[in-house]
């Protein structure tokens, strides 16, 4: 697959720099000045968003035209590797996460982006929150992305489904609480399935909250001193539970469904629960897009051996090293991360739909505060509590909640994860997926034992 393939040119390319930039590959700007730029983003509601603000804000005030190119999480995680590690150069601005800049960082392939921010005295950098900074930082301190959104994950759940069978969701639920609870709605409403839980194959998919189960239910990837855990112990335990929850009360074609597909199964009433990014409220409390606007209830993210669970993301706005229009790059980045574009989206698309957070100052905005009420606070609190350094119950070799940060796990994450997607369609057994899984995660594992 795709997938595979750039995976491993990013990984052979995180131990040894690439070559320098072609020249002449150029990144689709005009000859004049940088007046045009190409964007690669993932395909999210917010990225949505500002492609249809763009034009007659951020091009009408600066004459800077911005060429999108909105991709599929999956599809996008391939473009943008395949661009930035091999030094294509096609792009000026790519959105990327918290796994990506350390590792990118450290091969020489992304502007510092710290210090356009200093010189902008409107943007005020000391108002991101910390969390999303720190994840954004390289190992020399600099800031080489700025956060678009930042997100925690929660679970997401239709309030007129629990009324109207008595059950009081709790605000710090257990994964059994919320099993038994998908049991029992299951059906609630016709053609209604108790839960959506992703099922498309992906490390950055599938892989998101099935980790984050992990983690809670005492697995790790590996081991502090890199023994791998794939088919063990706390990791084994949490991939049966997501399987067999999936597979008895989640929603319908599960294997393809990402992100994308279960935020329109519980927004168009087909799912009654749903566990992801905390992101999704936006979209959730609109009533433009979704049947249960200001009908959704939110708890914390699940747990079981462990005092929290949520990840921590930040999609965020990177430039790399080949662009050569580096001074309207970090102008449309500055303005897609900063707090006029917050209020611009808040003005013309609704408050709920602000790209939130990543800055203390969105939730002390009044308009915002009223349209995130069942939700600011516990995403506030679920990102400010992330723990990437310390996220299960046992030392890790590497920081990251949802991921391991190492090279590798594209690659690694992707395949376990296609082989747990299969469980989950009928194809193969949870026990064959895991087993085959830590074959791969030893053999990655021998890299750094040595």
């Amino acid at each position: 697959m795709a997938s595979t393939r750039y995976a491993l040119i990013a990984g052979a390319a995180a131990t040894a720099l690439l070559a320098t930039a072609c020249s002449g590959a150029g990144a689709g700007g005009s000859s004049g000045g940088g007046k045009s730029i190409n964007v690669l983003m993932v395909g999210n509601p917010q990225m949505e968003d500002i492609a249809k603000l763009t034009k007659d804000n951020f091009t009408e005030d600066t004459g800077i035209k911005v060429n999108f190119t909105i991709l599929p999480e999956n599809e996008l995680r391939d473009k943008v590797t395949q661009d930035i590690a091999t030094q294509a150069g096609q792009y000026d601005v790519a959105t990327i996460g918290a796994y990506e800049v350390p590792i990118w960082e450290k091969n020489g392939w992304l502007h510092d982006l710290g210090s356009y921010a200093d010189k902008d005295t409107g943007f005020d950098k000391a108002d991101l929150l910390k969390p999303m900074v720190q994840s954004l930082t390289g190992s020399d301190g600099k800031l080489y992305a700025l956060p678009f959104y930042g997100e925690s994950s929660m679970l997401m759940y239709n309030k007129d489904v629990m009324k109207a069978k008595g059950i009081t969701v709790p605000e710090r639920p257990t994964w059994q609480q919320i099993a038994d609870i998908a049991a029992e709605v299951d059906g609630a409403e016709p053609g209604m399935k108790g839960i959506c839980l992703r099922g498309l194959a992906g490390w950055g998919e599938l892989g998101a909250p099935l980790t984050s189960m992990v983690n809670t239910f005492g697995g790790t990837w590996f081991t502090e001193d890199w023994k791998a855990q794939v088919n063990s112990g706390g990791f084994k335990e949490a991939t049966k539970f997501y399987v067999d929850l999936v597979r008895e009360h989640g929603e319908a074609g599960a294997p393809q469904a990402g992100f994308t597909e279960c935020l329109n199964a519980l927004s168009q009433k087909k799912v009654a629960m749903w566990y992801d990014a905390t992101s999704a409220a936006g979209s959730l409390e609109d009533p433009a897009s979704s049947k249960i606007a200001g009908n959704v209830g939110y708890a914390y993210a699940p747990t079981v051996k462990t005092d929290s669970s949520g990840w921590l993301w930040a999609w965020s706005w990177a430039m790399p090293k080949t662009t050569k229009n580096a001074d309207a790059a970090s102008k449309f980045m500055l303005w897609a991360s900063s707090k006029k574009y917050e209020n611009l989206v808040g003005e013309k698309l609704g408050w709920s739909r602000v790209p939130a957070g990543k800055r203390a100052s969105t939730y002390e905005i009044p308009e915002y505060k009223k349209a995130a009420a069942s939700f600011g606070d516990i995403t506030l609190k679920s990102i400010e509590g992330a723990d990437p350094a310390n996220p299960g119950v046992q030392p890790r070799p590497t920081v990251g909640i949802q991921y391991v940060a190492i090279p590798e796990f594209q690659d690694l994450g992707t395949k376990v994860t296609q082989e747990i997607s299969a469980a989950i369609a009928g194809k193969t057994s949870v026990d064959k997926a895991l087993d085959d899984g830590q074959k791969l995660a030893e053999e990655v594992a021998k890299t750094y034992q040595k």
